[in-house]
C-alpha cells in the first residue's frame, strides 16, 4: 500500500539525527499544515512524544512520521526532502496538490 507521503533518505537521515540530538524518546515527527501566510497554508514539523488518536502513521525506519488527521488530504502524494545549500537548511515539501506558492515560499494554496 502506497504511503501518504514519502520520505526521500536525505530527510529521513536529517530528521533521525536531530531526533537523536533532542535528548529525550520520541516516537518520531509530527508533520501537519496551519493556516498562515500569504497564501493560506504553511507546513509544520515537530517532535512527537507520543501518537496521537487518528494520524497516519508512516513508517521511516528508526522513527514515524505521524501526519495529523487533519492535513492527511493536503499531504497525500507529496514528498518530503531535505536541502542544505550555502544559504538556507531545511525540510521542503514536493506537494502535487499546490496550486501556488507566495513569493517567499513560506505558504501555499491547494
Amino acid at each position: 500500500m502506497k504511503q501518504a507521503i514519502e520520505i526521500t533518505n536525505t530527510a529521513r537521515e536529517q530528521a533521525a539525527r536531530l531526533i537523536a540530538a533532542r535528548g529525550k524518546p520520541s516516537q518520531g515527527i509530527r508533520v501537519g499544515v496551519r493556516t498562515r501566510g500569504c497564501s493560506g497554508l504553511s507546513y509544520t514539523i515537530e517532535y512527537a512524544d507520543d501518537i496521537k488518536p487518528y494520524e497516519e502513521v508512516v513508517d521511516a525506519g528508526d522513527f514515524k512520521v505521524l501526519i495529523d488527521p487533519k492535513a492527511v488530504m493536503f499531504l497525500l502524494g507529496t514528498t518530503m526532502d531535505y536541502r542544505e545549500d550555502k544559504f538556507k537548511s531545511g525540510f521542503e515539501f514536493v506537494n502535487p496538490n499546490e496550486k501556488g506558492r507566495c513569493g517567499c515560499g513560506e505558504s501555499f494554496t491547494v
